[in-house]
């Protein structure tokens, strides 16, 4: 197969096909007659809710012989970070259900062994650090080696209207919550990622990439016309998914990111926080797109489970001009001018299977960020520091981008 970025149009409609309603529209022959593994989840549905599972379960023209799922598992159960899902026997269709987030995150020869060609059909939130992607590259690895063929179905990036933000990853932090030189928010969709890890690192990869139909890199997903369905447990709106690349960062903090809220990462606190003092603080830095709210919480669950944690909710009033992770290095900041520099305090590791670099510097891309806020450095540098790297990274990714602004 061959790899070649293109754009489709419809004029007749402005609802996003995706990649798995264009092979259903026009059968690839690629996919007849052959065994059929796929790696999807919840969100893997056409516009009419119907799963891709059931979808190749019915089909008559192939033979689907195995499912693989990610972290969170195949219909989004498990809750957290770290709980991993044992493999199984897929209770409706008797097949092998393979866990990628368990005791394996790569397919080993055995899995692949009974299928013809993987189907990959994950829908991303537009930040570097979520891990399907992730899981894709792995998979991307494995299949190169056994020279299985890939079919990957492309799906928007929800928050593709923001404006690149953050550093760019450094390969000395390539772990399984980044594994490519992209920024922290990065506009890319799954497709576009896969291409660029086949083309840096896997170039024998057999890869095809269904794109998308009718998608522009400057939509949200609320103008795609295609039903939400949670990416993972703690994803429930676009809104959501908007602040998420920068607050998400509050993981690797002595914070609480609002899980165990029904709306985490636009809640973050602490009970050692003073919200009036850090809202005003906040108010003062004039931050563009958003605004702050003073809203205390008490997780059902996670950090600080049963305490009343002193909070803020960030609220999006433009989200053409708000920037994620500029904003979290402001909020960082501001806690630590409101609370002292010695009570934001950074996790030390394990991390998402990594036992020695720090979480935050991992998740961010480097340390600079964290010894900018330690060393109390004018965050304007650091900001800028990100806007050099993102050019270069834009130049190399305008060579394999396959939609329109």
């Amino acid at each position: 197969m061959t790899v070649k970025a293109s754009i489709f149009a419809d004029k007749n409609s402005l609802m996003v096909i995706t990649g798995l309603e264009v092979i259903l529209g026009n059968f690839p022959d690629a996919l007849k007659g052959k065994r059929i593994g796929i790696l999807c989840h919840a969100p893997s549905i056409t516009k009419d809710f119907h799963h891709i599972i059931e979808l190749f379960a019915d089909r008559k023209d192939c033979m689907l012989t195995a499912i693989f799922g990610p972290q969170h598992g195949i219909h989004g159960q498990t809750q957290d970070n770290m709980i991993e899902w044992r493999s199984q026997r897929h209770p409706a269709h008797n097949i092998p259900l393979y866990s990628l987030y368990g005791e394996h995150r790569k397919p080993t020869p055995e899995m692949l062994s009974e299928i013809d060609i993987l189907l990959i059909d994950l829908q991303d939130v537009g930040a570097r650090l979520y891990t399907y992607i992730w899981t894709v590259k792995l998979c991307i690895e494995a299949c190169a080696e056994t020279g299985l063929p890939v079919m990957l179905l492309d799906r928007p990036n929800p928050v593709g209207r923001l404006g690149l933000d953050g550093p760019v990853l450094k390969e000395e932090y390539f772990t399984f919550v980044g594994g490519a030189s992209i920024p922290l928010c990065h506009r890319m969709t799954m497709g576009e990622m896969s291409l660029w890890i086949k083309e840096k690192y896997y170039p024998k990869c057999d890869l095809n990439i269904i794109w998308m139909r009718n998608w522009k890199r400057s939509s949200l997903f609320s103008e795609t016309g295609l039903p939400w369905v949670l990416p993972s447990p703690n994803m429930p709106t676009e809104q959501s998914a908007i602040v998420y690349p920068g607050t998400v960062l509050i993981e690797s903090l002595n914070l609480s990111e609002g899980r165990g809220t029904t709306i985490p990462f636009e809640l973050f606190g602490a009970p050692f926080i003073d919200s009036d003092k850090l809202k005003r603080n906040l108010d003062a830095r004039n931050i563009k797109g958003c605004a702050f709210r003073i809203h205390d919480f008490i997780p059902a669950f996670h950090k600080f489970k049963g305490e009343n944690c002193n909070g803020i909710q960030i609220h999006i009033t433009d989200v053409n001009v708000f920037k994620p992770v500029g904003t979290a290095l402001e909020i960082f900041e501001a806690i630590i001018e409101t609370s002292g520099i010695n009570a934001l305090k950074f996790n030390p590791p394990p991390y998402e299977y990594e036992y020695k670099l720090m979480p935050f510097d991992i998740l961010s891309g480097d340390s600079g960020m964290r010894e900018s806020l330690l060393n109390r450095k004018n965050i304007r540098i650091e900001k800028e520091r990100w806007a050099s790297e993102i050019e270069e990274f834009r130049k190399e990714f305008l060579k394999i981008a396959a939609y329109t602004e």
